[in-house]
């Protein structure tokens, strides 16, 4: 690599004095010795185009990819529309950099600014920004940006992706600050446990909705509840469902988060993934990344600009709330044509499609002996089933061309998409009755 990095040997040797040192190596000298490759890389003569294409291809050919997927828990098998795929393709998009000259970005900029408008539309936000990474990283930025001097403390339900808690858990241990988990009670958030932890030193509460075992939470009443303690209430909503269910901004939501996959993203080993975050005007400075804006140029044309963000996230980093300084402009154009192609129609009748065909499978499940519902309750497509000899069933619908739903302790958390035909739902109930008996 060091024929890459734009300085001259002098000059390394220079910068080296400077601090005091004499070798580059001397840089790592806390490092152990043994850890330290004193050797050229033993690596191959590089390969043509043919031969690489074929070792990738084989590469490949190693994943099982199912026909049929019914397991979500975070990702969502949904159908792309193919102008979904294209567009993102093309070279000019393919780069996720922060367009920091607005003069020649303005095509990045609009797409971010549609992007951002459609999210604020979806959440019944005033605003949204599209600099972070994921889902979770998203709920744990909400947490920091509702924090203050004295409200230091973050809630978040114990029904929500144990993935997300993880993640806001780790944000918070970085920030010396405290976070504690609102237990739940029938697969929803005990609302008389997060009374007795609000207090005075609650910044906000976090809730899922639907939650991760697909339920629909109280979330009107979770909103007054927290905002009677003085506290901001932080939603983390599935997209999909929000085309078909009331808006965070109805719940009373201060800000609105989410992973952005469904929005013609596919499944893929963790990404790339984009997570969206909206707030009401009140806390739009506190919203952290960047906000692109639309304006007029000298001559009164139509121009699109960086409206909002942090310079503490380049300055003065140690105080700033989030330093997020990228973003995740590609993910967003992909979401944004996504929204655009299936438009406010589309995206509801996949999400009624989904919920149908959840509440289908979930019907004639529970018609099985040995099944039955973990947690009643109205759920969107996702629903938790308690039921014996998952493995077998998760091998049997694998052999199937199946991937099952995610096993769980007692039972497995199934999930349906648009996608799901109603004869492959019952081959799926076949499969496991066959199994059962």
């Amino acid at each position: 690599m060091g024929s890459y990095v734009p300085s001259t040997e002098e000059q390394r040797r220079e910068m080296l004095q400077a601090i005091g040192l004499s070798d580059y190596r001397d840089l790592y000298c806390d490092v152990p010795e043994s850890m330290i490759l004193n050797r050229p890389l033993d690596l191959e003569e590089g390969k043509s185009e043919m031969e690489v294409r074929n070792a990738m291809a084989a590469l490949a050919a190693k994943n099982t990819v199912f026909k049929t997927v019914l397991r979500g828990a975070g990702a969502y098998d949904h159908y792309i529309p193919s102008i979904v795929k294209y567009i993102p393709a093309k070279e000019e998009f393919l780069t996720a950099y922060t367009p920091y000259q607005a003069e020649i970005s303005q095509g990045v900029l609009q797409s971010i600014f549609e992007y951002q408008t459609m999210i604020a539309e979806l959440t019944g936000m005033d605003a949204s920004n599209a600099s972070v990474y994921d889902g979770a990283t998203a709920a744990a930025e909400a947490a920091a940006m509702c924090r203050d001097r004295k409200r230091r403390v973050s809630l978040i339900s114990a029904t929500t992706h144990p993935d997300v808690i993880n993640t806001v858990r780790t944000y918070c241990y970085g920030t010396n600050d405290e976070l504690k988990v609102v237990p739940m009670k029938d697969g929803k958030t005990d609302k008389e446990a997060l009374k007795a932890l609000l207090n005075d030193g609650v910044a906000s509460f976090y809730v899922q909705q639907p939650n991760f075992f697909g339920l629909f939470e109280d979330a009107d009443e979770l909103g007054e509840i927290v905002h009677a303690a003085g506290a901001m209430f932080v939603m983390g909503c599935n997209p999909i469902a929000l085309a078909i269910m009331k808006t965070p901004r109805d719940c009373g939501a201060d800000v609105a988060v989410g992973e952005g996959q469904p929005l013609g993203m596919p499944i893929g080993f963790g990404g790339p993934y984009l997570g969206f975050m909206a707030t009401t005007m009140k806390h739009i400075r506190k919203l952290p990344g960047r906000i692109v804006g639309e304006t007029t140029d000298h001559d009164g044309n139509k121009a699109y600009v960086l409206s909002l963000q942090a310079r503490e996230q380049h300055i003065r980093r140690e105080k700033a709330s989030s330093n997020i300084c990228s973003n995740e402009a590609l993910c967003a154009l992909t979401a944004g044509l996504y929204m655009a192609t299936m438009g406010p129609d589309g995206m509801a009748e996949v999400a009624k499609q989904s919920m149908a065909k959840a509440h289908y499978l979930e019907k004639a499940l529970c018609a099985l002996p040995g099944v039955k519902v973990r947690y009643d309750g109205a759920f969107f497509h996702e629903f938790l089933l308690d039921m014996p000899k998952t493995a077998e069933i998760e091998k049997a619908l694998m052999d199937k061309g199946i991937l099952s739903g995610l096993p769980v302790e007692g039972g497995m958390l199934w999930c349906v998409t648009e996608k799901v035909s109603k004869e492959t739902l019952d081959e799926v109930v076949s499969v496991v009755k066959e199994v059962l008996a």
